[in-house]
């Protein structure tokens, strides 16, 4: 399943070469937010997306755009403007017809617009999850009716193995996965609960981590089939879903979810681990998830594999967190480089079967020849995926 035209918004950018250039330079959009910020008593470090931009963005597409609009601009919640301004940047690469029987609509998300009823939001849209992707999908006038998957953080994973069923089995030609999560007192004080946030920039992978950062961001890939004519950067080769069922909020110490997600990607031996050139991983920055992810990657037989987090640069962007990342490691793969892991500066020692080990945490821009990669996600209730990527 090939990748025709991708988007990602978020705090470093607008489109998708935005947010790589800053990547690449080593730019944060983690920052401190001082109390009163979302009616919060406390302050806290996160990334969140510019609203005035994103208001400014969405006036200019309306403006320059020749397509009928399906739904009243002014009805859209700020939330669904940011997904149909991702969707109408990435097709711009993909030129899919976006109202055609053939072209799915997939959203991913946890939250969604938790906030819908406050008077930032004029008062218009709903809650509930269906409602956002109805209101997504019918505003490009597509007539099926679209997918959510909230599946906690790895739902941007799962909703791209969605796309995949559906394309290998002949059911749709396109199929639009759109990731999108924005902030709120709810969201922010839920993770404060279990003392989940860092005082300031994560530290993935680091001995020293001590907690996660939050982001928001829309992330859009809008995927086509193999044998489509269109130019493509890389193709989602296949996932895996696997949940270890340990605690409804603690991942598994062992990694066992994990790990096997990743063996099932690699079941049929090729590539091996000589052949990828970097682990995209979940890397939140908490103790547990981080030592549960080197374990299972461990595990699974790529201990010498180069591995990265993006979430220091990011922020955890929940539902889209697995699309933003996809598409950033994509453009790393089509230009031969690995990226860096931004504030790991002494990789955390780990012991399995007495036996003392580290990952091979990037630490610098590299380069590479090789033509695969690997992303993984994990999240509360013990879900875990893998998705397999080949540079096209």
């Amino acid at each position: 399943m090939k990748i025709l035209g991708t988007n990602i918004i978020s705090s470093l950018g607008f489109t998708t070469l935005d947010n790589f250039e800053q990547v690449k330079s080593g730019a944060s959009g983690v920052k401190y937010y001082e109390a009163g910020t979302f009616d919060l008593p406390e302050p806290f470090v996160a990334s969140l997306i510019d609203k005035i931009k994103l208001e400014e963005h969405f006036a200019d597409m309306l403006n320059h755009s020749t397509s009928p609009q399906n739904v009243e601009a002014d009805s859209l919640t700020l939330l669904e403007r940011a997904s149909v301004l991702s969707v109408v940047y990435a097709n711009r690469e993909a030129e899919v017809d976006l109202s055609s029987p053939h072209t799915l609509f997939v959203l991913s998300t946890t939250k969604g617009n938790i906030d819908a009823i406050d008077a930032d939001y004029r008062g218009n849209g709903s809650p509930f999850l269906w409602s956002t992707a109805r209101r997504i999908a019918d505003f490009f006038g597509n007539p099926n009716t679209p997918i959510v998957v909230s599946n906690a953080c790895i739902s941007g994973a799962a909703a791209q193995v969605v796309a995949l069923r559906y394309i290998n089995n002949g059911l749709f030609d396109n199929v639009v996965v759109v990731g999108v999560d924005f902030l709120s007192k709810f969201i922010i004080s839920g993770f404060q609960s279990f003392r989940a946030l860092a005082p300031d920039v994560c530290k993935p992978f680091d001995a020293e981590r001590c907690g996660l950062n939050l982001g928001e961001a829309a992330a859009t890939i809008i995927f086509g089939k193999d044998t489509d004519d269109k130019p493509a950067q890389a193709r989602l080769i296949c996932g895996a879903i696997r949940n270890d069922a340990t605690h409804i909020s603690a991942p598994s110490r062992t990694g066992e979810g994990c790990c096997r997600a990743i063996r099932n990607v690699l079941c049929g031996g090729q590539p091996t681990a000589d052949d990828i050139a970097f682990i995209s991983a979940h890397g939140t920055a908490t103790p547990y998830n981080d030592a549960m992810e080197a374990n299972a990657i461990y595990r699974a037989g790529l201990g010498s594999v180069a591995v990265n987090s993006l979430k220091s640069l990011f922020g955890h962007t929940l539902g889209a967190a697995g699309v933003l990342e996809t598409i950033v490691s994509v453009e790393a793969l089509g230009r031969g480089i690995v990226l860096p892991t931004l504030n790991c500066n002494n990789p955390e020692q780990l012991i399995i079967d007495n036996q003392s080990f580290s990952l091979n945490i990037t630490k610098t821009i590299t380069h590479t020849d090789k033509k695969y990669f690997l992303k993984t996600l994990s999240g509360f209730g013990g879900v875990n995926a893998a998705l397999l990527f080949e540079k096209y």
